[in-house]
């Protein structure tokens, strides 16, 4: 939406896909996302979600859209179900969610223990449900737990979304466009060969094993040509996410971890250590001066956004229109972060988008817009609120007990975020 002088703003709402989409004084979109959405909603509210697609996505638009897909389930479905079956039939009435999500967990274990013939045949069963002891119990209350759960392959989603008229763009993780750390050679030949685009994606779920698909869709999609399309990526932005020397040269995808070339690399991550967004064109030319061609300069890039090394940065102008409400909500974010930290990310207006902040480092960035300048006083600042809430911190696991050793932890927690990440902070705008 728009606030009265022309800015954007978020408008957030809490009503049923039913009640939403059948509104009558909602815009046209240029892009709808919706992400932990799918897989977890009724077919009835699948059939609502496509409708309005249909008719509120502008001609040109883009649809963002994540869920859980096959073959990459195929293995794993039988333990959700299982897990939630047990929840269901055995947890105590009016037991509380986690002591049951802890009993079928445990119930799993004691399966595994007796070799049962479908572990046997589905390692990566086993495997999940292992993994299940680790994993945070409200999102496996969200991912396994829900009433509606519909794990569907990439070919049924497509002709599902045929109504609203979108046609498959890409994944929108960069990464997997990269061939090399996903396909074998002999992958990519066969999937080569196919013309079906759509039919093209099918097969190669198959020999990556899909298990989360997260696509862009576009209605009624016109292609850039190939000088449109150079010309477009050249005026692209991106700036360095994270501590250059915190980069590894290594990226993952199907295949496993690659190590990528230093001869490449390192030049482009040091022209872009100085903080400031570079068009693709500005690396382009630095990549020449280092006997690196424009090809495998934008594969970096590629695979550098894709590993979360680079964010794509916004135009200048859009920049200085997000700060007022970025400060805002970020100020706000920093005043809880003593008593509500489970929102560990600020809002950049250099990225347009959420950046990982923990909650110590949060306490700092609120320190340093009080006036402190220094890691002890930022460590200062941060202890006091935390004390004053009788709370202490957490060492290798262990709880840290005298006040000084907390403050000498803070301290040097502060030291590492003065050196490292503040200033990856100061050039996203968030300090």
């Amino acid at each position: 939406g728009l606030s009265g002088d022309g800015v954007s703003a978020a408008r957030l709402t809490d009503q049923s896909f039913a009640d939403f989409c059948t509104r009558t004084d909602l815009p046209d979109f240029d892009f709808i996302g919706l992400h932990g959405i799918w897989t977890w909603i009724s077919k009835e509210s699948h059939e609502v979600v496509v409708d309005f697609i249909r008719r509120k996505l502008r001609v040109g638009g883009v649809l963002y859209i994540s869920y859980n897909t096959y073959p990459g389930w195929s293995d794993i479905a039988p333990v959700r179900q299982l897990l939630k079956r047990h929840v269901e039939v055995m947890a105590s009435r009016g037991e509380p969610l986690f002591a049951g999500i802890d009993k079928g967990v445990e119930f799993l274990d004691q399966l595994m223990a007796t070799n049962p013939s479908y572990m046997r045949a589905a390692p990566r069963a086993v495997e999940q449900a292992k993994s299940l002891a680790k994993n945070n119990k409200n999102y496996i209350a969200h991912e396994y737990l829900t009433k509606d759960w519909h794990t569907m392959y990439f070919a049924e989603f497509s002709e599902l979304m045929e109504p609203a008229k979108v046609s498959f763009a890409c994944s929108s993780h960069p990464l997997d466009a990269v061939d090399v750390i996903n396909l074998t050679p002999e992958q990519q030949t066969l999937l080569n060969g196919i013309a079906d685009p759509e039919f093209r994606e099918s097969v190669r779920d198959y020999c990556v094993n899909q298990q989360f698909r997260r696509d862009l869709w576009v209605k009624g999609a016109r292609k850039l040509n190939v000088y449109e399309r150079a010309d477009a990526i050249r005026r692209q932005r991106v700036i360095l996410f994270m501590d250059r020397a915190s980069v590894e040269l290594k990226a993952r995808g199907s295949l496993g971890e690659a190590a990528l070339h230093a001869h490449i690399y390192n030049p482009l991550l040091d022209h872009l250590a100085d903080g400031a967004a570079h068009t693709v064109a500005d690396l382009e030319a630095a990549g020449r001066a280092a006997g690196i061609t424009d090809h495998q300069v934008f594969s970096a890039i590629q695979i550098l956004v894709g590993m979360g090394v680079l964010q794509v940065a916004q135009d200048p102008a859009l920049i200085e229109a997000a700060k007022p409400d970025c400060a805002r909500l970020n100020a706000l974010l920093v005043s809880r972060a003593d008593t509500r930290p489970q929102v560990d990310y600020l809002a950049s207006p250099v990225t347009g988008g959420g950046i990982p902040v923990s909650r110590f480092q949060q306490l700092f960035v609120a320190a340093i817009a009080d006036g402190a300048a220094t890691p002890q006083a930022w460590a200062a600042h941060a202890w006091a609120r935390i004390e004053a809430l009788g709370q202490k911190l957490l060492k290798d696991g262990q709880l840290v007990e005298a006040a000084e050793e907390n403050l000498a932890e803070l301290t040097r927690q502060a030291e590492e975020f003065q050196a490292k990440r503040l200033p990856v902070l100061r050039a996203l705008g968030i300090v």
